[in-house]
């Protein structure tokens, strides 16, 4: 299939360049954004917490990739009822309208896993329905911790409920737990988009690290879905460390992974 620097140059433009830690400030915040300016383009978003959304869009328009007159460069998405994918639906609509509100394009939402692995559905359908409407013509990822759900017919089902209930995206994990992004997981999810007939796109987040990993993902989900299918609409990488490896692949250098989550 694809070369490896192909491939680092497609997973480069489909990042979601991402810092969720507890010790973000304003600067570690600043700092992301500075990083998205590479040789080979930008990634497609930063992935933030709500607390730093205006800090990342004053960043990225005075650094020319925001306000532009034309669609942004780098879109700022950021997470709601993370990491734990709690059951308050109150709750996590607010925290969704909220993120809008401060400006985020994107809105990476936990869906309740935890409530789906104890045999409620209801909370799921009922939880993505309410953060669908919250976003309006924002992007929705829905995020469904498929390391913890571990079950495939756990996973395909929590899949499809997203799926029916107006998710945009469907999101491996969090970043936050022992399992995260998985072939085998991906396999399900793009399965499942695949079959809805939806234009519905894919986000691998989580232990993906080089461009070897990132290449893994694009094969799997061209070979299910299509290479046309390949554009930063339909597919994302959650990473941090990524963007590194694959400026290295990129420019012929040779440096060791990152090992945090992201």
């Amino acid at each position: 299939m694809n070369s490896l620097k192909h491939a680092a140059r497609q997973a480069l433009a489909m990042m979601d360049l991402t810092s969720l830690n507890d010790d973000d400030n304003d600067a570690t915040i600043q700092a992301l954004c500075r990083r998205t300016d590479t040789p080979h383009g930008a990634p497609a978003a930063v992935c933030i917490y709500p607390a730093f959304i205006e800090t990342a869009n004053r960043e990225l328009i005075d650094m020319g990739l925001r306000n532009t007159g034309v669609r942004e460069r780098v879109r700022i998405a950021t997470v709601t009822n993370f990491p734990h994918g709690c059951v308050n639906v109150e709750r996590a609509s607010r925290e969704t309208r909220a993120a809008v509100a401060a400006g985020a394009d994107e809105v990476d939402v936990v869906f309740p896993y935890k409530a789906m692995i104890n045999g409620d559905t209801e909370s799921g359908r009922a939880l993505v329905t309410a953060c669908r409407d919250a976003c309006g013509d924002r992007l929705l990822k829905v995020i469904l911790e498929t390391g913890e759900l571990k079950d495939p017919v756990l996973i395909r089902q929590a899949a499809d409920i997203a799926l029916e209930c107006g998710a945009d995206f469907l999101k491996t994990s969090t970043g936050k737990v022992p399992v995260n992004a998985t072939l085998e997981a991906a396999e399900i999810l793009l399965t499942a988009i695949r079959d809805s007939g939806r234009d519905v796109g894919f986000k691998a987040a989580g232990g993906i690290r080089t461009a070897e990993d990132a290449k893994a993902y694009l094969d799997l989900a061209a070979g299910i879905m299509g290479e046309a299918w390949l554009t930063p609409a339909h597919f994302r990488f959650g990473a941090s460390g990524l963007l590194d490896a694959l400026l290295a692949t990129l420019s012929d250098e040779d440096i060791q992974p990152a090992t945090d989550g992201y």
